[in-house]
């Protein structure tokens, strides 16, 4: 899409990134979406791992709303080691810690004389003749910065079935990785998978968990969403991935449901 930004941040200075519009959050232009300050603090963590390990599982907890502005990416080994290795990452906007994240890596090895196979999932549709716009919402940045190619009902009210191509590199000069493509997408499983409208409801996940069984390969992440409600306010959305060769991983994230 021509009108694009050159991607989700530029580079101001050494760890210090911009947000462009491709980060702009549907419940707030002022604020960014959580997949990619999530994909930016995993290329951060993976950056500062040893090759041999992959990264395994990461949660990543949204302290409050991030604002779309300049922001400063700090990292901590945790738990160092050969095998396993924990290490935890902050983007702080002006001067507050706005997303947190921890991340396991695990040392990859020989392969086991046992694997279990995933079937595919379904083919990549034909593209669309048009973007699909969230329910009235076609003009935001993250949504625009993603191709969705549905292969249910798009009008399906708490499941989504949806493969995805991040259209814009995370970092401008720096090409995406599988992890940062899946992990730029796998925070919009709840929106996918909403079950009340958009413009009446919000539904925030305060964190996120997603485990990774490998990293993908090519440019399509595919994601079978499904979001349930409590009765008392509570949603849990949960995601299964993959890409044209199998499974992937998984993404679970719990949900505030209130009326806007």
């Amino acid at each position: 899409m021509s009108d694009q930004p050159e991607a989700f941040y530029l580079p101001a200075d050494d760890e210090v990134y911009e947000p462009t519009s491709a980060t702009e959050s549907p419940w707030d232009r002022d604020a960014q979406h959580g997949g990619p300050p999530t994909a930016l603090l995993a290329h951060a963590i993976d950056t500062a791992v040893a090759p041999g390990m992959r990264m395994a599982r990461i949660s990543v907890d949204f302290l409050a709303p991030i604002p779309r502005r300049p922001a400063r990416v700090e990292v901590t080994p945790l738990r160092p080691g050969r095998q396993v290795r924990l290490t935890e990452a902050h983007l702080i906007v002006e001067g507050q810690v706005a997303v947190t994240a921890r991340a396991w890596h695990i040392a990859t090895g020989p392969t086991p004389p046992v694997r279990t196979e995933s079937a595919p999932p379904p083919p990549l549709p034909p593209e669309p003749a048009e973007q699909y716009d969230f329910d009235g919402m076609p003009d935001w940045g993250y949504g625009r910065a993603i191709e969705w190619r549905f292969t249910g009902s798009q009008d399906a009210r708490g499941s989504a079935q949806v493969w995805t191509r991040v259209r814009i590199p995370l970092v401008a000069g720096r090409k995406l990785t599988g992890l940062t493509r899946t992990l730029i997408v796998a925070d919009s499983a709840n929106g996918l998978s909403a079950t009340l409208p958009f413009d009446q409801w919000l539904s925030i996940p305060p964190t996120m968990t997603t485990t990774l069984l490998r990293h993908p390969d090519g440019d399509w992440v595919y994601m079978d969403c499904r979001t349930h409600l409590a009765d008392d306010g509570l949603g849990l959305t949960q995601a299964a991935l993959s890409d044209p060769a199998g499974r992937l991983g998984d993404v679970a994230q719990p949900l505030l449901i209130r009326r806007r």
